[in-house]
């Protein structure tokens, strides 16, 4: 089995890593610049449960060294995606599936899904197309990751927390390549659910990836300040009840309360959101894929999103002025 890891920063350095270290599959990494010549000279490094191994990777900055693969994990952020379109085109050939490991609404949510909506493209995450026109949905498996991990140096991955990559197809069957996947994944020390509704456990990060980062971004404030001040609960409260009312409206059942997935974010403690660490280090914010796209499912579904649209064009408006907003 042929896997590609195109974006090797945290969360793809990591899954590099295990798999590199299971040693099952035939791995190739794209990187660059001062990563790509450290994981070159000594291979990729992980430190986890406060061990360090190194890992020798095939690892390249141009995609046709590599040729067609069978699996391409896309592991950098949603923003990042169109532009990268042609540098990771020579790994697709007939029979490649692309593994997509963005965090909030992905670009083929409206594939395979059925009803008024089916085919929907979301301008917020694919503006002009090109995404769904380069990638192809039907090449798709969807999945949604938990681990959290930190690149420390070039080639050095630490992990934090979590090796859990929910995996699943746009039409929720349990395919022969979605199957094949998840075992290798689990053979590397992962979990590796394949779940029959993939969207719901998207929408279920979701929820608080949409309230909870801009209102951190906008206030410097870590999960368990927001959840603590009244005002700031209230308000994450509102923002995730809109969202709650458009996804149901698509189908999407919450095996969770709000009040419930607040409480969860508050016990994760000091913690800031990577829309915040974006903000801070004068990176571009994944503000379209968590709550433009959003946003623009309302009006898709006729729901009303006051809280959301207000949050929105403020943080929007932040990221600007920093030079963080890549929309």
């Amino acid at each position: 089995m042929k896997i590609a890891i195109f974006g090797a920063g945290a969360i793809g350095g990591y899954l590099a890593a295990k798999l590199a270290a299971a040693g099952r599959v035939d791995l190739s990494v794209m990187a660059r610049g001062d990563h790509l010549q450290a994981m070159r000279a000594n291979g990729l490094r992980l430190i986890e449960d406060g061990k360090e191994s190194a890992h020798p990777v095939r690892v390249s900055s141009r995609a046709e060294e590599f040729g067609v693969q069978d699996y391409v994990v896309l592991a950098l952020k949603a923003h990042s995606v169109g532009p990268a379109l042609e540098q990771f085109a020579p790994l697709i050939g007939e029979g490649t599936s692309v593994v997509t490991m963005q965090n909030g609404v992905p670009w083929w949510y409206f594939y395979k899904l059925g009803g008024p909506l089916e085919g929907t493209r979301i301008r917020a995450v694919d503006p002009d197309g090109r995404i769904w026109d380069g990638i192809g949905p039907e090449r798709v498996i969807g999945s949604v990751v938990y681990p959290a991990a930190e690149v420390d140096a070039p080639g050095l991955i630490r992990h934090i927390d979590g090796s859990r990559f929910s995996l699943g197809e746009p039409n929720g069957e349990k395919s022969e390549r979605v199957t094949k996947l998840a075992e290798e994944f689990i053979a590397a020390g992962l979990q590796a659910p394949v779940r029959e509704d993939i969207r719901s456990e998207i929408w279920l990060k979701l929820w608080g990836n949409l309230s909870f980062n801009p209102i951190s971004a906008l206030t410097g404030s870590t999960l368990a300040a927001i959840v603590a001040d009244e005002g700031t609960r209230t308000l994450a409260r509102t923002m995730m009840l809109e969202a709650q009312a458009i996804a149901e409206t698509l189908g999407v059942a919450f095996p969770v309360t709000v009040d419930r997935r607040i409480k969860g974010a508050g016990g994760v403690g000091a913690h800031k959101t990577s829309m915040l660490q974006d903000l801070e280090r004068g990176r571009p914010m994944e503000i379209d894929a968590l709550v433009t796209a959003v946003q623009e499912m309302g009006k898709l579904t006729g729901t009303p999103t006051p809280a959301i649209d207000t949050v929105l064009a403020l943080v929007r408006r932040l990221a600007t002025e920093r030079g963080c907003y890549p929309g």
